[in-house]
């Protein structure tokens, strides 16, 4: 999240290092911290990896999204854009859904080898 706002209090921003699209940036970015929060809420525990936890991780971290786009109302050459939320949102799901198919995929094969 620091590195979040670190990024986004950086004035006249323009483009993303590499010229990696905004919304790639935003949705590779919100997708990762959607992983830690998750992993964050379930204690560090595969068992606490689960579709409530991820639904709660996809919802602060676009909350926090949101209010990264506030904050940069207030940063010279920056401004808030709607379309910046929703490759948040976008990228904070595919990150949940990423640790909940992990999940699934190392319990079912605990399953299979015992």
């Amino acid at each position: 999240m620091a590195a979040i706002f670190f990024a986004s209090s950086l004035p006249n921003l323009t483009s993303l290092p590499g010229d990696i699209n905004d919304k790639i940036g935003h949705f590779l970015g919100y997708g990762l911290l959607s992983m830690l929060v998750l992993f964050a809420r379930a204690s560090g525990r595969w068992t606490g990896v689960t579709i409530s936890s991820a639904a709660w991780a996809t919802v602060f971290t676009t909350a926090y999204g949101a209010t990264d786009e506030l904050h940069q109302r207030f940063v010279p050459g920056r401004s808030p854009a709607l379309d910046d939320i929703v490759a948040d949102f976008a990228g904070a799901v595919a990150g949940a859904a990423c640790i909940l198919a992990w999940r699934w995929v190392r319990d079912r094969r605990r399953t299979r080898d015992v």
